[in-house]
């Protein structure tokens, strides 16, 4: 059993965890150590994220299809008035919230990594405050199987694997190939990070490539080789 990454991945998630940490740390932060100051500056930090999350990304995002609109009109409409470009207006700030020094999360989880390494926070306040991941069940390695899909972007192969929820257990994903050269499977990548781009030029004849996978801890390979994917190339 291992512990998940304590910080969501969902935008909305963030708000969520960010607004209740500006919240909890000062008063929890004082038992552990931290100085008035350095609960005003996490605070902001936090206040500065959830800002821009919650309020000035969904605007500018709004802004983009304002922005299309515009140039739409200005190619087609109807010629019968000046055009007048519309200007974006950032959301105002929120009570609180000030613009903060870039690297505003990193400090926040420096923050967190402190106040684990200092041995003062309790189980109880490690949750108030969210900083400590839910129990997470590892694979079954007997049965554990990648699966993943081919597809052709730009003139290039690319394997689109993942680490079917299990990215805290494994360490890489070991990626083979048979381009139906009379070489039969080959090792192309020991990848680690999600998604390889095969960057083998494809042949001028209509060929038949086949990929397939395992994953790996510390080296050693476990689970069960994916199924064989096949994707047809040509040049």
């Amino acid at each position: 059993m291992k512990k998940s990454n304590y910080y969501p991945f969902a935008q909305a998630d963030q708000i969520i965890w960010l607004t209740n940490y500006a919240n909890e740390i000062p008063v929890i932060g004082p038992g552990l150590g931290l100085t008035a100051d350095e609960i005003k500056s996490i605070v902001a930090d936090c206040l500065w994220l959830v800002y821009l999350l919650q309020a000035w990304l969904p605007a500018t995002r709004n802004w983009s299809t304002t922005g299309t609109a515009a140039v739409a009109e200005a190619q087609t409409g109807d010629g019968t008035k000046l055009m007048v470009l519309p200007v974006y207006v950032a959301p105002a700030l929120p009570t609180g919230a000030v613009p903060v020094n870039t690297g505003a999360l990193n400090r926040i989880f420096a923050q967190v990594q402190d106040i684990k390494n200092g041995g003062k926070c309790s189980d109880k306040d490690a949750a108030t405050l969210g900083i400590v991941g839910s129990t997470q069940p590892g694979p079954d390695y007997t049965t554990l199987q990648p699966v993943f899909t081919v597809v052709i972007v730009g003139g290039q192969v690319v394997v689109k694997w993942n680490w079917g929820g299990y990215s805290t257990f494994l360490d890489s994903f070991e990626l083979w190939v048979d381009r139906n050269d009379g070489k039969g499977s080959v090792l192309l990548a020991m990848d680690t990070t999600p998604g390889y781009t095969d960057t083998q030029p494809f042949p001028a004849a209509r060929t038949v490539w086949t990929y397939r996978g395992i994953y790996l801890v510390a080296d050693a390979r476990v689970g069960l080789w994916s199924q064989n994917v096949s994707i047809a190339v040509q040049a």
